[in-house]
């Protein structure tokens, strides 16, 4: 057998159905965005979260996917998020 050639098929299948249900759930979050009215109330630790993921995806993705904010505000609230990290830590060792 030829184990790279399964591995890729395999790989493949896999990466297929990623993107699959990467789809849905955007198609499925921008349909419950417009039916909400008015602006999403996002507490610290969500808008903590979209950051941290927000800055893995990057601004190009961000601009393809994010439907809550502007992708240079997700990438402000984990600027925010490192900040207040970096804060903590010195505190941290000046004790």
């Amino acid at each position: 057998m030829d184990w790279a050639r399964i591995l890729a098929y395999v790989t493949g299948t896999v990466d297929q159905e990623l993107l699959a249900r990467n789809e849905y759930l955007a198609a499925e979050n921008r349909i419950l965005k417009a039916q909400l009215k008015g602006r999403l109330k996002l507490s610290d630790a969500e808008r903590a979260t979209l950051g941290e993921i927000g800055h893995r995806l990057g601004r190009k993705v961000l601009g393809e996917v994010a439907t809550v904010a502007r992708p240079d505000t997700i990438l402000a609230w984990y600027r925010k998020l490192a900040s207040v990290v970096v804060l903590d830590l010195s505190q941290r060792t000046e004790r």
